[in-house]
């Protein structure tokens, strides 16, 4: 039997977003759900090494989340940004373009990148494993220094071609499984499911903050349309944050097996109906996004991860042939889909406010007025 969830939902603007987070962060009671005695590891998404409008953190959210968290009298030696590494996407490069490595330096907060000088031990879950057990048989393995850390993850409201949309459930995916976690795609909805259930077992404190001041449509993570929808979430249940996100989108969040089996397994809650809404109303949002989209690409996934080609999934994509998958991926993203169609929805998307929002941060900083630079230095 689930339990009422809350989720704060805040409207924001760039002259205020780093206060508008620190409203939504105390709305959504980040306080009572991360201890201020263990280190917190800010789980930062990159899901493009190229900076693309709503597919990756943006440094804005770093900002907010740092400000709120030192002002409310966590320790800054106790913060740190984390990344992990993928076959496809630079952490190292991603952290860059998107500017979140400057926001990181700016706040005198540690970076953490798993993948580098990071042990990573074999974990035996307690709770059910849904499908884990069976993609990994030799053991399922996690960075040993997210034992009793707090995390906060930092998703954006977006479409994902493997799972509709995507929020704070799937960025965990992006922490606590290794780069050859691109096995798991075919049970990519399970797999969600036993992350989350680890994630309770391990963390002293969870919490979601998610940044839709861009959001993506389309066939995301990356070849999405951008737009502007002003709104920040934040919430201790990553299932209702997620629930509450698919929803605006226009999306039916309990038809979304990731978010269905959560809930039915006691791990948060996705039924909308059994979700307190705090800070602003966007119960009447709908903003018809399209979750059923794909790209060249994500069709031949998925002819691979549940297609004719499915007997072949193990040889494809888990022995010595595997890079080939990588190096199609890299050059129908890098070299084709963003020259041709991203370059110019990326130049239209900077005309925006967000997108001169994101040019401040060329040269150090957000341009909202409440920002001071003793703000920095606490």
């Amino acid at each position: 039997m689930s339990t009422r969830a809350k989720v704060a939902v805040v409207r924001t603007k760039p002259e205020t977003v780093l206060a508008d987070y620190g409203r939504v962060m105390r709305l959504g009671g980040y306080q009572q759900a991360l201890p201020k005695g263990p280190d917190t590891a800010l789980k930062v998404n990159i899901s493009w090494h190229t900076f693309y409008p709503a597919c990756s953190t943006t440094p804005w959210q770093i900002e907010g989340v740092a400000r709120t968290m030192l002002e409310d009298g966590y320790p800054r030696n106790r913060i740190h940004a984390c990344h992990n590494r993928t076959v496809v996407v630079s952490a190292k490069k991603g952290e860059v373009n998107n500017r979140q490595k400057q926001v990181v330096e700016k706040y005198g907060l540690r970076n953490v990148h798993l993948y580098e000088g990071e042990e990573w031990i074999r974990y035996e879950p307690k709770g059910k494993m849904l499908v884990l057990n069976d993609v990994y048989p030799d053991g399922i393995t996690i960075p040993k220094r997210f034992i009793g850390e707090n995390i906060i993850h930092l998703p954006t409201c977006k479409t994902h071609v493997f799972t509709t949309m995507t929020g704070a459930m799937k960025n965990a995916f992006g922490g606590l499984l290794h780069e050859k976690r691109h096995f798991t795609h075919s049970v990519i909805h399970e797999t969600l499911v036993d992350l989350l259930t680890i994630q309770k077992e391990i963390h002293s404190g969870i919490f979601a903050v998610m940044d839709g001041t861009w959001a993506g449509d389309g066939p995301g993570p990356r070849c999405m349309i951008p737009h502007e929808k002003d709104v920040l979430l934040a919430s201790a249940d990553q299932v209702a944050i997620d629930a509450i996100s698919a929803k605006m989108m226009g999306f039916d969040p309990m038809s979304l097996k990731f978010i269905r089996l959560a809930h039915e397994a006691g791990l948060g809650v996705g039924d909308p109906r059994e979700i307190e809404l705090v800070g602003d109303d966007v119960s009447g949002e709908n903003w018809h996004f399209r979750g059923n989209e794909s790209t060249l690409a994500s069709r031949g996934q998925n002819l691979i991860y549940h297609g004719p080609l499915k007997p072949l999934e193990k040889v494809l994509l888990r022995t010595a042939i595997a890079p080939w998958s990588y190096a199609a991926s890299v050059v129908y993203h890098d070299f084709y889909w963003y020259p041709t169609i991203g370059r110019k929805r990326v130049a239209e998307a900077m005309k925006g406010k967000w997108g001169r929002l994101f040019e401040s941060y060329a040269s150090g900083g957000a341009v909202s007025p409440d920002v001071t630079v003793s703000d920095t230095a606490a």
